[in-house]
């Protein structure tokens, strides 16, 4: 093990260890060595399961293997179980040699010891949007390189804007969102749905109205964060979204959707190919401000990562890999296969040019914030927890928006 990492390894990390220990015999990634045998094998562990041995991600991977000239071990596991892998195999010195990973699990990782920095792995990250990369930087270092990009936005059904009288062009800020939403109730249909459930969707979802406020995660309680609360409830209280948002998870707000009978409902750009089965007429706009313009909404999606080796040799072959694969025609094809906006502006100007309607997608990631941006780093999980919590208590009526954020503010600190 790389004495370096197991020093570094922090409580909280070796926490997860230690219950990642437990459940391994259970797991469907198994326990295999994450290092090839010879020294011309580089491991390669993903979040996507769905992408089985022949398909066009796997032929990828190997691709970028050959023209670095090594063979390619790839070991796909589900995104909630990747990080007790990757934080146990850091305690036994058996980390990958690659590392694709959730956004927001970055910064736990990188606080763990378990990451190179780009100073030390020499990744050249100049061509990805600062606003995508800064979810992957803590402590002013960068930690790897987005792969690509989702986030939230507002669908919209034409046919029931239009029977409302409802010009999407005129919704530009709460005001007149909310308005909108008066019309589409008069006229006998329903007006938003989203997810506020008690987890970190939950809080997902309520960040681009925290934000789109002026508020700060670090700041719960101001008078933006309670404004964006109270915003929601209102909601609630003139029947405009449905008390079901507090149970809702982004796929059970979806088919609320999917109905038919809402004006509006704040989803991700995964919901696309469900967008276009749901047999009506749609659109997309960006989550407006406050006072207009777009909020920023949270990144979604995964940064390809180089973990600390004790051969620290293996690092000018891992950056080799990092390079091929985020170059611009394979982050065209593989953004395009998982739905994903990309993390520069060359391969959006692509994306767009072959596909307008994800024009407004990209606008909505240009605007967004990753959320443990602000070197937030491993301070936001415990931050979106008590959020999630004051969305709750304020939806379901048993606190005020100011006294649910309130006592979050009081609990985070």
């Amino acid at each position: 093990m790389n004495r370096t990492t197991g020093r570094r390894l922090t409580a909280v990390a070796l926490t997860v260890v230690a219950l990642a220990a437990g459940t391994t015999a259970c797991s469907s990634g198994g326990s295999s060595a994450a290092k090839g045998e010879d020294d011309g094998t580089y491991t390669v562990w993903d979040p996507y399961p769905q992408f089985a041995k022949d398909s066009a991600w796997a032929k990828l991977l190997d691709g970028c293997g050959g023209k670095a000239g090594v063979k390619i071990k790839r070991t796909a596991f589900d995104t909630s179980d990747l990080t007790n892998k990757v934080l146990l195999a850091a305690q036994q010195g058996n980390s990958p040699d690659l590392l694709i990973v959730d956004n927001p699990v970055v910064s736990t990782l990188a606080e763990a010891g378990v990451l190179t920095t780009t100073d030390d792995n020499k990744l050249d990250t100049s061509k990805a949007d600062p606003n995508l990369l800064a979810a992957g930087q803590s402590g002013g270092k960068t930690y790897g390189t987005p792969i690509g990009a989702n986030t939230l936005a507002l669908y919209y059904n034409k046919d029931v804007l239009k029977a409302a009288g409802v010009d999407v062009a005129s919704v530009k800020d709460w005001t007149s969102l909310t308005a909108a939403l008066g019309k589409v109730k008069k006229a006998g249909k329903k007006g938003i749905t989203f997810s506020a459930i008690g987890t970190e969707e939950g809080s997902f979802q309520f960040l681009p109205w925290l934000w789109g406020s002026g508020a700060k995660l670090t700041e719960l309680d101001s008078a933006q964060g309670v404004s964006a609360l109270s915003l929601w409830t209102d909601w609630l209280k003139q029947g405009y979204a449905p008390n079901s948002v507090i149970n809702n998870t982004q796929t059970t707000s979806w088919q609320e959707f999917a109905s038919g009978d809402y004006a509006f409902a704040e989803n991700g750009t995964w919901q696309l190919a469900n967008a276009e089965k749901a047999g009506f007429d749609y659109g997309v706009v960006p989550v407006p401000a406050s006072n207009g313009g777009n909020a920023a909404a949270p990144t979604g999606g995964e940064f390809v990562t180089v973990p600390v080796q004790d051969d620290t040799g293996r690092y000018t072959t891992a950056q080799k890999l990092v390079t091929c694969l985020t170059s611009t025609e394979n982050l065209y094809a593989t953004d395009t296969t998982l739905s994903y906006v990309a993390p520069t502006a060359e391969v959006q100007n692509k994306q767009v040019a072959a596909n307008a309607e994800l024009e407004p997608w990209v606008a909505a990631v240009k605007a967004a914030k990753g959320r443990t941006s602000d070197d937030l780093g491993t301070k936001y999980p415990k931050i979106s927890e008590q959020m999630w919590k004051a969305v709750q208590s304020a939806l379901s009526g048993a606190k005020s928006p100011k006294d649910a954020l309130g006592a979050a503010q009081d609990a985070v600190k």
